[in-house]
């Protein structure tokens, strides 16, 4: 996907840090909620261009990690306190637990159960007894939409970017991936537009799925009366591991 390689460094112009100072207060007020004992370290999985993180480091001691190298050089630009590691969630294995476990959207991308068993088996083995492991893909089966979105934002250094995001219907109730088809102008200064299409292809799994999961892994899925600002746009599952 060439938002996460070529276009790397363009991505804070797509989707601006600034733009994640709710979702990252969300996590934080269920981290409260629901660990047992203190919590100052937090592992991120997926991590992209450090958004969550340059909010979450503010509260927490956060490692960083990502599949791709570019995303996470963009990353150290705007968290250079932050650990940085190159891995995949499925195999990533570090020795050592966290108080806190996040993965954001790109769980989205695991499009098979068995890669999102393989994800979800990484965050068991990282978080600690008590611990709190926090999933938020962008959709489970019962709440995805198609659609379309637009945005993008214009830079201190002169650059600008603007996006369209055209989500598509399942193929059939039963399918497990659908896809999301970006269009994307780009600006430097005194150059001309740069248009380019980039096509994503994403997983979405029953909520059930998700529950059955996180059991399989050792995990006790927890309910948490703290609202979700994004509920009716993500999904969000809460688990802690047993003491």
């Amino acid at each position: 996907m060439r938002m996460y390689s070529e276009l790397a460094p363009w991505f804070h112009l797509l989707t601006h840090p600034s733009d994640y100072t709710d979702e990252a207060a969300f996590v934080t007020r269920v981290v409260d909620d629901v660990v047992e004992g203190e919590a100052r370290t937090l592992l991120e999985l997926g991590s992209g261009g450090g958004n969550n993180a340059s909010h979450l480091k503010a509260r927490f001691e956060c490692t960083l990690t990502d599949i791709s190298p570019e995303m996470l050089a963009l990353s150290k630009t705007l968290n250079p306190e932050c650990k940085h590691l190159e891995g995949d969630m499925r195999t990533l294995r570090l020795d050592r637990t966290f108080d806190v476990v996040f993965i954001h959207d790109a769980i989205s991308y695991l499009t098979t159960e068995e890669d999102l068993r393989a994800a979800i088996e990484t965050a068991a083995l990282h978080v600690r007894p008590g611990g709190v492991v926090i999933l938020t893909p962008d959709a489970t089966t019962e709440i995805f939409k198609p659609g379309t979105d637009h945005g993008g934002h214009d830079g201190e250094d002169g650059r600008s970017l603007r996006y369209l995001e055209w989500t598509h219907p399942l193929e059939s109730p039963e399918a497990t991936t659908y896809v999301m088809d970006y269009l994307i102008a780009a600006r430097g200064p005194g150059e001309k537009f740069r248009i380019v299409h980039d096509r994503h292809t994403l997983g979405v799994f029953p909520e059930a799925t998700w529950e059955r999961l996180l059991a399989d892994a050792g995990l006790d899925l927890v309910d948490t009366t703290v609202e979700n600002p994004y509920e009716l746009e993500q999904a969000a599952f809460v688990a802690r591991r047993p003491t």
